[in-house]
């Protein structure tokens, strides 16, 4: 009895807080309101979908001279963008040798065997990188992200390598390789590829069209939803790749590309990394972007405060250190000490 008015009693002082997170970008399904079974049965998740896809056209139309008429036209009917040859051969060769020969503090991920390394391009890694600097003020750069996350503000920015291995026993499965939304609202990813890609050394793959509120997609979010909330899990859904046709979408496109090309995805629709079938190394300069999906704004920016400028990846860690000890969350992104963005993993425990 007392178990059960406590439990009634901590319901209500969360609510308000429930319904705040409405209107946010929070995205899983274990709070009292975006979490309640009914409300989703009733479009409660399906109003945040269609809402924000709403303001995201409205913020695009404000960037639309970011990017051509032929790419947005092509975005809106796939939901990625990609430009090949992005530099000319002489800086795109100085770049990839600032890169190479730039040490500077990272931290690693692991998914299954495959791991992430992220090297923050903060303003004090970029002060002896020119190219690299004068490249990430470039609007062959900023502007297909910005006009894509529909925010004219400053992404996340890293050196991002994945070392991929091919899946060797059950539970080693990289997850990444799953077809899966991000979160219920468009975002902007990036990959500026330094190296080629192969078609079999784990690649960035998109499900062209994805992105599109067609009612079998709708339908298709209403039922993730329902079960998200009787589950209390993440919003950032699965799709096996034999539902596509339900849906009436395509194969996935695989980004099997050359080195020097750029990649804009919108990370509502479905994604993934491709498999690997041998041990490999994918080098990129990577962006995201994901301001609250529901402001308005199109110029409102934390990098605007102090020191957060060319910082925002490092921000994140310093909070998930200090929520790990506090004990409300696991270690995550793991530092690593200064390396190179293609410097052998240290520690593969």
């Amino acid at each position: 009895m007392a178990d059960d008015l406590m439990s009634r009693v901590k319901a209500a002082v969360l609510f308000p807080f429930g319904l705040l997170q409405v209107v946010t970008g929070k995205k899983d399904f274990r709070g009292p309101v975006l979490g309640s079974e009914r409300l989703n049965r009733k479009g409660l998740h399906v109003w945040r979908v269609k809402t924000t896809a709403r303001i995201t056209d409205w913020r695009r139309g404000k960037l639309k001279h970011l990017v051509s008429d032929v790419e947005r036209a092509f975005f809106a009917e796939n939901g990625y963008m990609e430009r090949r040859n992005l530099l000319p051969d002489a800086e795109f060769k100085a770049l990839v040798a600032e890169v190479e020969a730039l040490k500077a503090p990272a931290r690693e991920m692991r998914e299954g065997r495959a791991v992430t390394r992220r090297i923050p391009l903060t303003p004090d890694v970029l002060a002896n990188s020119p190219v690299l600097r004068s490249f990430l003020k470039s609007e062959k750069w900023t502007g297909p992200i910005r006009y894509a996350g529909g925010f004219n503000v400053e992404p996340v920015l890293s050196i991002q390598t994945i070392f991929g291995e091919p899946t060797a026993k059950p539970g080693e499965k990289d997850p990444q390789t799953d077809l899966h939304m991000d979160t219920f609202h468009s975002t902007a990813k990036a990959w500026f590829f330094l190296y080629d890609v192969p078609e079999d050394e784990g690649p960035f793959t998109y499900v062209a069209g994805s992105q599109k509120l067609t009612p079998r997609r709708l339908a298709w979010q209403k039922r993730m939803s329902v079960l998200a909330s009787q589950r209390r899990g993440g919003g950032a859904f699965r799709i096996p790749a034999a539902s596509l046709k339900r849906l009436h979408l395509p194969e996935p496109t695989k980004f099997a590309v050359s080195a020097n090309t750029l990649v804009v995805g919108d990370t509502f629709g479905f994604h993934a990394r491709g498999l690997s079938v041998r041990k490999s190394v994918r080098v990129e300069l990577y962006a995201s972007q994901r301001p609250n999906p529901f402001l308005p704004f199109i110029n409102l920016d934390s990098a605007w405060l102090p020191f957060v400028s060319g910082r925002k990846e490092v921000i994140g860690w310093y909070f998930e250190d200090w929520l790990v000890r506090l004990g409300l969350q696991r270690l995550i992104w793991r530092p690593v000490g200064k390396v190179s963005a293609r410097m052998a993993l240290i520690d593969q425990t």
